[in-house]
């Protein structure tokens, strides 16, 4: 795919009907206890922060097909986009990725930069047929991706949060859906995955809502993974989260890493919290303005 997660392993996939408001903290929570309780699988392996393989894309599993791609409502079913506000540049889409992607104060208290902050804007992670995560060109589809790393450090008896966000401006729609898709073949393929040296993820749990399932109201597809992060720093398994969401041509991603004396709710809060901060950001960006 491209640069969605930094890590993933073995995944269980589910649709998951869930009831909650737009951009709403108890709709992204009720889909983890969802997925907690309505789907199963287990898997030994690493994690990855942000990732894609864009030739990935020919899978017909459920909910990862060009089918479940194009199912979701159009953005216009939630807010009206401005078509002169939509990046039609690469320069444009690192202007709009500037707006849109989270900070420390996206997260809530606590939260700092890590270095280095930023990715190198002419690279982005690649699931390898060796389920290892590599840094490589984006895809011809991608006009400018960016991803940025925070961190809430130690304290007594607890140690530091690893948290990503990551926002990735495609030239269409069509291929921005592509995106969502190979995300779920991913973890499909892969069940065990290496995101750096020292790194992996696994036991992993997936599910995903369309747009107008459930309210899911906040984009056009969204989906989420939870299961085991193990780090040689760090130990574990702790709880490893991640959220992407695509709306038009764009995808936005958090991913949050647990560490000891760190709950499960205190991570998924953490994600939860600056992805809709970003998808708020992202409709006040490019919405038609009355």
């Amino acid at each position: 795919m491209r640069r969605r997660r930094e890590e993933r392993g073995s995944a269980v996939t589910c649709h998951v009907p869930l009831r909650g408001g737009r951009f709403a903290l108890p709709l992204a929570l009720a889909l983890v206890t969802a997925l907690l309780a309505g789907c199963s699988g287990t898997a030994d392996g690493p994690e990855k922060d942000g990732k894609h393989d864009a030739s990935a894309s020919t899978g017909t599993s459920a909910g990862t097909s060009t089918d479940r791609a194009g199912a979701g409502p159009s953005p216009e079913e939630t807010f009206e986009p401005d078509p002169d506000r939509l990046p039609k540049s690469r320069a444009e889409a690192r202007d709009f990725i500037d707006r849109v992607i989270a900070g420390p104060d996206s997260f809530g208290p606590g939260v700092v930069k890590r270095s280095p902050y930023e990715s190198d804007p002419v690279t982005w992670p690649v699931l390898g047929e060796d389920c290892v995560w590599q840094q490589r060109k984006p895809a011809p589809s991608v006009l400018a991706t960016l991803t940025r790393s925070f961190e809430v450090p130690a304290e007594a008896g607890k140690g530091p949060v690893r948290l990503a966000a990551v926002v990735t401006v495609h030239r269409t729609r069509q291929d921005a859906t592509w995106e969502m898709a190979e995300s779920i073949e991913e973890s499909m393929r892969c069940p065990t995955q290496q995101l750096r040296e020292g790194e992996q993820i696994g036991s992993m749990v997936a599910g995903a809502l369309l747009g107008g399932e459930a309210t899911q109201n906040s984009s056009e597809d969204s989906l989420t993974e939870l299961g085991e992060y193990r780090s040689s720093e760090l130990g574990g398994p702790h709880r490893y989260f991640w959220q992407q969401a695509q709306t038009l041509q764009f995808t936005v991603a958090v991913t949050g890493k647990g560490a000891k004396g760190r709950t499960e709710r205190e991570i998924d809060e953490l994600v939860v919290q600056a992805q809709g901060a970003m998808l708020a950001r992202l409709e006040s960006t490019v919405e038609k303005q009355s």
